[in-house]
């Protein structure tokens, strides 16, 4: 009982910092983008802002494979292996490349819009899991005994969550493409990069909030009694 309870914390608490740390990379990618677009060494700036994206990236991955490893269901199981968490380890690595070699003068323009239509596909791809992590069982369960008013609110939550980043991953797909073919560049990547931010921080915080509260329902469920004396 208390390796599967340790066991389970340990999982929980790693989803959790994780979207906490996944939202704070997709404020740092807001940030950068804003004050690239203000003309502070827009150039380098999106290189800057790339790397970060692809390190939040990276991070959503993991939170969201921890948070799988909560729910046992094949539903779960099924979502984790569907694409959406490996896409977004495999965009990750290959953002963090590009921006490093876009900080390095290597075609930086063009570097930096491919890596900005990666990072929309990856956002696509991976709202079906998003909305499958939001709607498990292992999720799911700290609503049961709530109002039904709570419990439509959150979902409505868990799918305003995945639809959001599908539209902001489309979105961020026409400004790379219209970036790549050479108009206002810089100025697209980075209202990309804004866009993708603004999708990553939303989604982050909606999956690190339901961690929160799982953990603290399975922490109150599985709490052991004290022995009477």
């Amino acid at each position: 009982m208390s390796m599967t309870y340790s066991s389970t914390s340990a999982s929980g608490e790693a989803a959790t910092y994780g979207g906490f740390v996944d939202a704070l990379g997709g404020i740092a990618a807001i940030v950068l983008a804003i004050i690239g677009l203000s003309g502070v060494h827009p150039e380098v700036l999106v290189s800057i802002a790339t790397i970060v994206f692809g390190a939040a990236l990276l991070i959503q991955g993991g939170a969201m494979l921890s948070e799988f490893a909560l729910d046992m269901s094949p539903e779960g199981s099924s979502a984790a292996a569907g694409g959406g968490v490996s896409a977004l380890f495999l965009v990750g690595v290959a953002g963090i490349v590009l921006g490093v070699l876009a900080l390095l003068g290597v075609h930086a323009a063009t570097l930096t819009s491919v890596a900005l239509i990666a990072f929309g596909a990856a956002l696509a791809i991976s709202c079906s899991s998003v909305w499958h992590l939001l709607t498990a069982r292992s999720v799911a369960m700290q609503f049961q005994g709530r109002a039904p008013m709570l419990r439509a609110i959150a979902s409505e939550v868990a799918a305003g969550s995945a639809v959001m980043q599908g539209a902001g991953g489309l979105t961020v797909i026409v400004l790379g493409i219209l970036a790549v073919c050479g108009v206002f560049t810089v100025p697209l990547t980075l209202i990309g990069l804004l866009v993708a931010g603004a999708s990553i921080l939303l989604t982050g915080s909606t999956l690190s909030g339901s961690m929160v509260g799982f953990m603290r329902s399975n922490t109150t469920t599985t709490a052991p009694s004290r022995p009477i004396a």
